[in-house]
């Protein structure tokens, strides 16, 4: 008989045969963990312009300085290096900081509101940021915490022109140019949306497109305030910036541009204001027609129910005793929600 020790001591003794028996596997060495190589993402661009547009390898007096989504290695070269008073880019950073000039001590600020379109689904897809100008003797920077369309191609038109700037004053109120003609290209944008809404409520009334609107009519306030801040801080600086001839003439051309964008900021207000009342008159009456149709329905049902309740009493009408009593009252129902179709068809509430 075999016992419990036995056999476990048997199971055991092949185990370990087969073991020595079997050629050991060749393990491979583990693989190193792949990591992706990560993007250089170039926030801080140093700019020199006095006879073009040229990227320098590091800071140097009298460069343009832009500084694009500042990080914390950002900041701490504009505070430790150039000395950059730190609350000017915490109101920098504030999405909602006014339009405003500021000196203290040698350093002037400069927060200007440009238009921007986020990414991602938002209530307002159009709206607007500061970009903030810092300047002293020898520095200018221009720091904005978000990634625009307008810095972009502000930078490359500079680049296409071949010419620099005279001054960072120059550069400054070509910024307020660049953002009036970006509040002219955002606008035909919104333009074309609202456009494209009218037709589709044209066809059918959507919830979608109304609200749609709405939302470009919150734009358009935010676009029509920052626009009038702009305006206000552009007169403020004639006589807070050294202006040459050219600056003045320059100056005009941005007084021209801001005006423009912003008659036709409230023009599409206007527009989108009486829009908005248009089509709720319109659903208010289709309401009031539906409500009369209904009505209307209720009425005319009313009489046959109330011939029908008449003749269904349970007493004695004269005319349980004859076969055409029954016919007689459904002939009368029909007449009389016939009669008052018709008067209501003649009355155009059905």
């Amino acid at each position: 008989m075999w016992n419990r020790p036995t056999v476990c001591a048997f199971f055991m003794s092949v185990i370990n045969l087969a073991r020595k028996l079997t050629p050991p596997r060749r393990t491979a060495p583990p693989e190193a963990a792949y990591v992706a190589p990560t993007p250089v993402l170039l926030m801080r661009t140093y700019w020199k312009y006095d006879a073009s547009l040229r990227t320098l390898e590091a800071w140097e007096p009298d460069c343009w300085t832009q500084v694009t989504c500042p990080t914390p290695d950002d900041e701490e070269f504009l505070i430790e290096e150039l000395h950059v008073p730190d609350y000017f880019l915490d109101d920098i950073r504030d999405k909602d900081e006014r339009s405003r000039y500021e000196y203290d001590e040698g350093w002037s600020l400069i927060i200007l509101r440009i238009p921007y379109i986020r990414e991602v689904a938002s209530r307002t897809p159009h709206t607007t940021i500061p970009l903030g100008i810092i300047m002293n003797k020898g520095v200018c920077i221009t720091v904005c915490n978000f990634e625009t369309n307008m810095m972009i191609d502000f930078v490359s038109y500079q680049q296409k022109r071949n010419q620099g700037f005279t001054d960072s004053v120059d550069l400054v109120f070509r910024l307020f140019l660049s953002s009036a003609v970006w509040y002219l290209k955002r606008l035909k944008q919104i333009n074309v949306l609202i456009e494209e809404a009218k037709r589709n409520l044209d066809k059918k009334i959507d919830n979608e497109d109304l609200i749609g609107l709405s939302r470009l009519q919150d734009s358009l306030t935010y676009f029509i305030t920052s626009i009038r801040g702009n305006e206000t801080l552009l007169s403020k600086l004639k006589f807070k910036l050294p202006v040459d001839e050219l600056d003045a003439d320059l100056i005009e051309d941005v007084t021209i541009e801001m005006n423009q964008a912003r008659e036709t900021t409230n023009i599409y207000a206007h527009i989108l204001d009486s829009t908005m009342e248009t089509y709720a008159s319109i659903i208010n009456n289709n309401m009031a027609r539906v409500m009369k149709q209904m009505t209307s329905v209720s009425i005319i049902l009313m009489f046959p129910t109330l011939i029908a309740s008449i003749f269904g009493m349970n007493l004695i009408s004269g005319m349980e005793n004859y076969w055409w009593g029954f016919p007689l009252v459904i002939v009368l129902s029909f007449i009389v929600t016939g009669v008052f179709y018709g008067l209501f068809r003649f009355k155009t509430w059905i």
